[in-house]
């Protein structure tokens, strides 16, 4: 019979054992709970299957391999291995990977420059279809486009930004 053991935080495994007691003790409830599970009739908190777990690599480095590991994973705001990852994912995937304040600012930005974008397309249309003679319209529609222009460098220093992560990553082969 295989022995299965897990390490849970105190207060967890205290609020197991008060619900176990009433379910036969520890090990018949895990039991019973391992079998509904394995038999597909336990179904996540939002209904959704579990997905794999990622694969654990283990890498032996030297000491001061390590200690360069840990500072350019704390230059950066990751884990040390949060950075081997993003390091192995760039190398394999070509993928950017963020700090997790980074990705939330770019996706922001994205969304801002997006709504920007759309308001200025509603105003260049609503020029478009206006009646105005002479020279205030053609002031006005000079203001659209630079808008436009001005949006376009922001739209280019966001794609800069994930270019100048990528060469970050960026392995020497």
């Amino acid at each position: 019979m295989a022995n299965v053991n897990v390490r849970v935080p105190d207060e967890l495994a205290a609020r197991f054992d008060a619900w176990a007691g009433a379910h036969g003790g520890r090990s018949p409830a895990l039991r019973h709970l391992m079998d509904t599970a394995s038999a597909g009739l336990y179904a996540t908190p939002h209904g959704e299957p579990l997905g794999p777990r990622p694969v654990k690599l283990t890498v032996r480095l030297r000491s001061d391999d390590v200690r360069g590991l840990g500072a350019a994973a704390a230059e950066i705001g990751l884990t040390p291995n949060a950075w081997a990852a993003a390091l192995v994912r760039r190398r394999l995937a070509g993928a950017p990977t963020f700090d997790r304040a980074g990705a939330l600012a770019l996706l922001a930005i994205q969304v801002e420059l997006r709504r920007i974008g759309v308001n200025v397309n509603q105003i260049a249309r609503a020029l478009n279809t206006a009646v105005m003679e002479g020279r205030i319209l053609e002031l006005q529609l000079d203001t659209v486009d630079d808008l436009r222009r001005e949006l376009r460098a922001h739209v280019l220093a966001l794609a800069e930004a994930v270019r100048g992560n990528l060469a970050y990553w960026e392995a020497e082969g």
